[in-house]
């Protein structure tokens, strides 16, 4: 059921301290971590605790959480201190986009050049 907990989710794990991370951030609503392979010198993931599947499920849902999770990403930059020379927020939505834990979560990336087109 969309917003319980699911039992063989990485993120849903982590949330329940199942799983350890490496938290930088937290709220009622969201959870914000390091990436375990970052792909930039600041990768932190947000995620909402509640489990959607993905970007669109938890907006269509959860607007106030989705937003609760751009603001929180937001808040992450500027914790991280990239917020002043650049950073991207990526939400990944299904396997062919990249998606690869199935819990909805924003990518935080910044600390370098992130040209356009990604890749």
């Amino acid at each position: 059921m969309a917003g319980e907990p699911q039992a063989d989710c990485l993120f849903c794990k982590i949330v329940k301290g199942e799983i350890p991370a490496t938290v930088v951030r937290e709220t009622a609503t969201t959870l914000a971590f390091r990436d375990i392979s970052p792909k930039a010198p600041t990768h932190v993931l947000v995620i909402p605790k509640a489990h959607y599947r993905d970007a669109a499920s938890l907006a269509t849902a959860e607007p106030t959480i989705a937003g609760d999770v751009l603001r929180e990403a937001g808040e992450v930059a500027a914790q991280e201190g990239v917020d002043g020379s650049g950073y991207r927020i990526v939400l990944n939505t299904g396997e062919g986009a990249g998606q690869t834990v199935f819990h909805a979560h924003a990518h935080v990336l910044g600390g370098r050049g992130l040209e356009w087109p990604p890749g």
